[in-house]
């Protein structure tokens, strides 16, 4: 195997020089750089990665640290946050939390002793007031983290807004809000425009926490409809959760969207697979995931950031576990 020392033999260089001019650091003349970039390609020599880690205190590498890889909509910001990185010669590790507080500890250490050049987190466990916390910059995605440190959401309150206005326009009378986790700002954002809504227009409801889960949204909406058995129009916290409640509705034999309305939140592809197709609020995913990178490669670079939080639109995707008006007059 080449070492730098071959490659400073060839080039009539020290190994400090050929050191300066791979990790780009210090004085080099041009003769001496040109003479080392020859060696370098003459000897097909590829520097250990590992010793350039440690040289510099940089991996090019990005932490992403998520909540629930089984939630779609986190493998769906990943896709993006891993297409800006490698753009830019970054690549990212991604770490699953469970949501767990000492998980999401465990892997913050973990990733500034492999020297990580910045972290994503889009975890609700840890709060920090500013990324000197941490040690290495930190952007918050799709999470309210602390006021200094660099946040991309959407614009969750308009969109738990719009869900409820869309089943009291469809004609319902009585809505159910599957909650997303106490404490978590955008499940609470989501609910504070639910509330909004009923509240203004006087419709009978009910609020339920059910988290962002499958099994749990299923069984909540089983007991729900259970005790209330005139609800005809659910509003759930996030895509999963809506799809566990059309599968307890289904099995009590209700049909949706003629017996009840569902509407989830998130957007995720596998809200068009089901059966009937699913309603939601669509956040920019993609768009989401992209910026939260593109701003972490800025911080890591000490480029200027223009604003340090980032809001944008969520979008009424309506398909058919809601009825279209046109229906609700017939």
């Amino acid at each position: 195997m080449t070492t730098i020392r071959d490659v400073a033999k060839h080039a009539n260089v020290s190994a400090a020089t050929v050191s300066r001019v791979l990790n780009k650091k210090g004085y080099v003349s041009k003769e001496a750089e040109e003479a080392v970039l020859t060696a370098i390609k003459e000897l097909n020599f590829r520097p250990n990665a590992v010793a350039r880690t440690l040289y510099n205190k940089s991996s090019r590498m990005i932490g992403l640290i998520v909540p629930d890889i089984t939630n779609p909509f986190f493998p769906e910001l990943a896709r993006a946050v891993e297409d800006v990185a490698l753009t830019y010669g970054y690549t990212v590790v991604l770490c699953n939390a469970d949501g767990n507080v000492e998980k999401e500890h465990n892997y913050i250490e973990a990733l500034k002793q492999k020297y990580v050049d910045g972290i994503i987190l889009t975890t609700n466990q840890l709060s920090f007031s500013d990324e000197e916390e941490v040690g290495v910059p930190m952007v918050a995605l799709d999470r309210i983290i602390g006021s200094k440190i660099p946040t991309v959401v959407s614009s969750n309150e308009e969109g738990g807004a719009a869900a409820a206005r869309h089943l009291i326009e469809n004609g319902c009378r009585f809505l159910a809000h599957l909650r997303g986790p106490k404490g978590l700002a955008t499940a609470e954002d989501r609910l504070s425009g639910f509330r909004k809504v009923v509240e203004q227009s006087g419709v009978a409801n009910v609020i339920v926490e059910a988290d962002f889960h499958f099994e749990k949204s299923e069984q909540v909406t089983a007991k729900l409809l259970e005790h209330h058995p005139t609800i005809d129009g659910i509003f759930a916290s996030s895509d999963v959760s809506a799809a566990g409640a059309i599968k307890a509705a289904t099995a009590m034999g209700k049909k949706v969207p003629d017996d009840l309305q569902v509407i989830g939140f998130d957007g995720i592809p596998f809200g068009e697979m089901l059966v009937p197709s699913l309603t939601t609020i669509a956040q920019p995913i993609y768009k989401m995931g992209a910026m939260a990178a593109r701003l972490l490669i800025k911080l890591i670079e000490n480029k200027p950031l223009e604003r340090f939080y980032y809001e944008l639109p969520t979008e009424l995707i309506k398909r058919q576990t809601t009825r279209r008006k046109e229906e609700n007059n017939e």
